[in-house]
């Protein structure tokens, strides 16, 4: 938008200051024309009244413009010219002003006792041009000063109008990214504050549904609590004791599910979480080194020093270090090693987990796609933690074999 106004503006101005000063410099060429022929007409008229006297020579001396009188008898005082046709026209008792090579001549007719005197009086083309050019000069100065600054202003009027609109573009961006949060600033013209006061009211708005949303999954646990009791009364009055206790058990494992969901909502409802990304990631691979040393297999770990912290919770990034890993024990042979390297990240934070099994198609990122009877939810797990925080996931092949995951966390 910037550049498209400051070409606006300065075609604009282009136009306009063409339609003014050339105008005004043929008007100024014509001035300087009008008044050199002024001059010259004006120093031949004052030696015409001396023609007939004998004062005649000392008035050809005296004008300060070369002037040339031809007398009637063929004698010439004054400039030497030569006779031209011009002159033989204007002996004939016409005054006239003619052209010549290089520049003008204003003959001028008087009659005398002994016939008609022609005084010639010169003007040369650098006379007629005199402070001509640096009059276009200064005006064409004049106006590329006048077109820069035209285009100087519309910057600065694009820049006033551009900057709420790329504000409002960030906060458009950070709330696509999950950061419910974010508000823009109004400013700029009233249509662009009238359009950030509608964002940030957008942005409450789906804050409030989502929140709305969340508290009416937390609220079937109130709902779901009755059935549960009643489905535990109707264990326990079972008669086989094993029948009982298996039975007990799904019911357990559905109150936790259900547990789960409600805590998972109304922790997603209370907004963004952090944690160190290093504590995290250094605790899960402690978990799962034992099993790999029971397997044989060779782990390489490479953590920061300090702190990373990142814009996830400390659960979500520990079932996502979780899925990663145990996608490695699940789809890989005992023995194979694997890596796991965390560092920063011109985002917040990168997790790279390879391992030098057979590999595995990207297709498998979509929910519930697996290729080893698994479901499938594993890297939909890590993908949705990455992309919740800011983030994302991509998997790309080892050359030497294997599967590379590179999980990009945002920074909070």
């Amino acid at each position: 938008m910037r550049r498209w106004l400051a070409l606006l503006v300065a075609a604009t101005t282009s136009l306009v200051l063409i339609a003014l000063l050339v105008p005004m410099a043929l008007l100024i060429r014509s001035v300087a024309e009008n008044g050199a022929m002024s001059r010259a007409t004006a120093a031949a008229e004052s030696v015409a009244v001396s023609v007939g006297t004998a004062d005649l020579p000392l008035a050809v001396e005296r004008v300060e413009w070369p002037v040339t009188v031809f007398l009637p008898g063929g004698r010439v005082i004054g400039e030497e010219a030569r006779r031209t046709d011009a002159v033989e026209l204007a002996s004939t008792g016409r005054s006239v002003t003619a052209e010549c090579d290089d520049g003008r001549e204003v003959l001028v007719a008087v009659q005398s006792p002994e016939g008609t005197v022609v005084i010639r009086s010169f003007v040369s083309d650098a006379e007629l041009m005199r402070g001509v050019r640096e009059a276009w000069t200064a005006l064409l100065v004049l106006g590329l000063a006048l077109v820069v600054l035209g285009i100087a202003l519309a910057d600065r009027l694009a820049r006033a109008m551009t900057g709420p609109i790329d504000g409002l573009a960030r906060v458009s961006h950070r709330l696509a990214g999950g950061d419910l949060d974010a508000r823009a600033e109004p400013g700029g013209p009233t249509e662009v504050r009238a359009v950030a006061l509608a964002l940030n009211h957008l942005a409450g708005r789906i804050g409030d549904l989502l929140a709305a949303e969340r508290e009416s999954v937390a609220d079937l646990s109130h709902r779901l609590r009755t059935p549960l009791t009643g489905l535990r009364l109707d264990v326990e009055s079972l008669r086989d004791p094993e029948e009982a206790a298996r039975v007990g058990a799904r019911v357990d494992a559905l109150e936790r599910a259900v547990s789960a969901v409600i805590t998972d909502a109304r922790r997603r409802s209370a907004g963004r979480e952090s944690c160190d990304a290093t504590a995290v990631v250094r605790e899960r691979v402690r978990f799962w080194s034992v099993l790999a040393e029971d397997q044989g297999r060779e782990v390489d770990v490479a953590l920061p020093g300090g702190e990373l912290p990142v814009a996830a919770g400390a659960e979500s990034l520990a079932a996502c270090v979780d899925a990663l890993l145990g996608n490695v024990f699940a789809h890989t042979p005992e023995g194979a090693s694997f890596s796991v390297r965390l560092a920063p990240h011109p985002k917040g934070a990168e997790l790279v987990v390879s391992d030098t099994g057979p590999g595995f198609d990207p297709a498998l990122l979509a929910r519930g796609n697996s290729g080893g009877g698994s479901t499938g939810l594993g890297l939909d797990i890590a993908r949705r933690t990455a992309e919740s925080s800011g983030g994302g996931l991509a998997v790309s092949p080892v050359p030497s074999g294997g599967a590379r995951v590179e999980v990009t966390l945002g920074r909070p």
